[in-house]
């Protein structure tokens, strides 16, 4: 079970993964079979935890490392809708940190 952000609780489904994996592929030399890709590597380590159930914080969290690793406009999109940034200020933050780790 997935434990939303409200505390409502609702059966884990993929296909939530990989629509916003595709949204924020969008437009990237991102192949088909490579977003595929990472909607399994993110269901498998889902379904690897321990815990019968797992947050959507969490999940969004095994997600942008997964993006991270494919493309870094991606995981920035996928970022920037997931942790819900505020204003660009905190925006910036996020890609300074990402330049950073290069």
């Amino acid at each position: 079970m997935v434990v939303k952000r409200d505390g409502r609780r609702e059966p884990f489904d993929s296909e939530k993964i990989r629509n916003g994996i595709r949204k924020a592929c969008e437009k990237r030399p991102i192949a088909a079979d490579v977003q595929d890709k990472v909607v399994e590597d993110v269901t498998r380590e889902v379904f690897n935890t321990l815990a019968s159930e797992v947050t959507t914080r969490d999940i969004g969290e095994i997600v942008m490392r997964k993006l991270k690793d494919v493309d870094e406009v991606a995981y920035v999109r996928f970022a920037s809708v997931y942790r819900e940034f505020k204003d660009t200020q905190t925006f910036m933050k996020e890609l300074q940190r990402l330049l950073d780790e290069k």
